[in-house]
């Protein structure tokens, strides 16, 4: 079974997604997208950034390693009466069922990151987006202080470690790591662009409310949970991830809690 693969369909992504979706709309809306923009969305879990694309009038394939989450997208489009967007099953490190140089614009906000072997990722996000086209990446930043980076800080903590030869998908929130990964598939140093941006995680209920949200529905926090309890150390990951959300939440009568992570955008 690929490692990845059985990550992501072992809860329910989409669950966290509903507290992303305002997030990808605002972040979609900067991206330029006009009908009939042919555009990829690696790793787009249910869609939180493939569908806000599709109502603007782009022609939008999600692809992600989660049968669940393929699903769930298609389920949605259909709902929305998109019938310009579709997902399918594929790996970022290996997107063999797509032919060269086919988009307009790559996305993947944290999906790629996730994949093994990021140089053949790179290679492959070059591959199939044409020339003059672009890539965009959002990638959570290593040591950041906000949400994300803190909670997979924390729940690898609390893990067995990695196999040899595993790359942190963090890895991908470093700029010369990203400038290396693209330059190695092809793309001057001087086409790749960062700037730092904010996702916040928006939910109606309490911190605690969300926080059990990841703890039933995101791979590695369901990992991280199955391993401490193996060490009688539940609580102390419990404790730690409810002091987290508390902290970061900004609203006072729901949750709202912002996330800083890297906005890569490369120019084919």
């Amino acid at each position: 079974m690929n490692a990845n693969k059985a990550l992501w369909e072992k809860g329910d992504f989409t669950r966290i997604a509903e507290s992303m979706r305002a997030s990808g709309e605002a972040l979609v809306r900067e991206l330029g997208v006009t009908p009939g923009l042919r555009l990829l969305d690696v790793g787009c879990g249910d869609g939180t950034t493939a569908v806000p694309a599709a109502q603007l009038g782009a022609e939008v394939l999600g692809v992600d390693i989660a049968s669940n989450l393929v699903a769930a997208g298609n389920a949605r489009a259909q709902n929305l009466g998109l019938d310009n967007c579709t997902f399918q099953e594929g790996d970022a490190s290996d997107l063999r069922e797509l032919e060269d140089e086919r988009f307009d614009l790559v996305v993947s906000i944290f999906g790629a990151m996730f994949a093994p072997r990021p140089l053949d990722v790179a290679k492959e996000l070059v591959r199939v987006t044409r020339p003059g086209g672009r890539i965009v990446m959002g990638n959570w930043i290593p040591g950041d202080p906000t949400l994300v980076a803190q909670i997979l800080r924390i729940s690898s903590s609390f893990s067995p470690p990695p196999p040899e030869g595993f790359i942190s998908p963090m890895t991908w929130g470093v700029e010369d790591n990203v400038i290396e990964r693209y330059t190695a598939a092809g793309i001057p140093p001087e086409k790749v662009s960062f700037h730092r941006d904010t996702y916040t995680f928006s939910s109606p209920g309490s911190p605690s409310e969300l926080l059990a949200q990841f703890r039933t529905y995101y791979g590695p926090t369901m990992n991280a949970f199955e391993a401490a309890a193996a060490d009688g150390r539940e609580a102390d990951l419990q404790a730690e991830l409810e002091a987290l959300f508390n902290e970061q939440n900004t609203s006072e009568s729901a949750t709202s809690i912002p996330a800083t992570f890297l906005r890569v955008t490369v120019q084919r």
